[in-house]
């Protein structure tokens, strides 16, 4: 028998919300990925350890969010907490997989392709792995070509927002950025989603498993505290979140170039002479 579906059972509601909370996410994980570029070698796996969990965190937090707008009308949709949990995993550390590369490669044709490739892979595998955590009194059921177009949109998003955030040029690139990363999340979510079919098995009896209202406070409040944090270190950083078409890659200077004093408890800047 065939169930019926219903992605939007709040209206727009949820994929609004969804779509913020990806783009919050990537903003965050893109500046600091921006700020490894522009530090020492010591400090910059730190900020990639951060970009990467913001990313992850952000995407998964996306996807249960847009999750809850999901119904099938003839049975209760129930969540496997170990498949739930294991796709942040498998999120974060696919999407720290992609950042680290474009972060030690820098910005570069092949880096960006082959990062971008990655993250874009990882936010597909924790969307998939978190459908297979999904339960219910029957089957689901996924068009291949519709699964396949949404790989694709998470990847290219995912290659460009890399690219705009690598160009280090201040607020609007990465508001752009960030806009991409939250398409790459959204954008696969819902792609994927329409591939979804549910073929139901017609038993009065429904698959053990946690009800989703029961997952919702740990999935939800755990990542939102996280990025909460992320977002308080960036906001402290005045460099993470100005930019300057001055700055110039770690790889080239061992400094950052600022034209502003040095912060307090910042290494020592080098100052640019002044343009007239």
């Amino acid at each position: 028998m065939q169930g019926t579906v219903e992605g939007f059972s709040y209206g727009l509601v949820t994929p609004v919300v969804a779509y913020v909370m990806a783009c919050l996410g990537g903003a965050l994980g893109l500046r600091c990925t921006t700020r490894a570029l522009l530090v020492r070698q010591s400090w910059r796996p730190g900020w990639l350890m951060l970009g990467s969990a913001a990313i992850g965190s952000g995407v998964w937090t996306m996807h249960f969010i847009a999750m809850m707008g999901f119904t099938v009308r003839e049975a209760p949709v129930h969540y496997n907490p170990a498949l739930t949990f294991a796709s942040l995993g498998v999120g974060v550390v696919m999407v720290g997989m992609g950042i680290f590369i474009v972060g030690y490669r820098g910005g570069t044709g092949a880096a960006l392709f082959t990062g971008g490739t990655v993250t874009g892979l990882g936010i597909a595998s924790m969307h998939y792995l978190g459908m297979a955590g999904l339960s219910l009194d029957g089957r689901l059921e996924y068009n291949t070509l519709t699964v396949a177009a949404s790989v694709v949109i998470a990847v290219v998003a995912a290659v460009t927002a890399l690219w705009a955030a690598a160009q280090a040029r201040g607020f609007l690139w990465s508001l752009g950025a960030s806009l991409l990363m939250g398409l790459a999340g959204t954008g696969l979510h819902y792609t994927g989603m329409a591939a979804v079919h549910v073929e139901l098995h017609g038993s009065p009896d429904t698959p053990l498993g946690t009800p989703s209202a029961e997952l919702l406070a740990p999935m939800l409040i755990g990542p939102l505290a996280f990025l909460l944090v992320a977002a308080v270190v960036v906001l402290f950083d005045p460099l993470l979140v100005i930019g300057r078409a001055e700055w110039t890659r770690a790889a080239h200077l061992p400094e950052p170039v600022v034209d502003r004093p040095t912060l307090v408890g910042a290494p020592p800047a080098h100052h640019a002479p002044q343009r007239r």
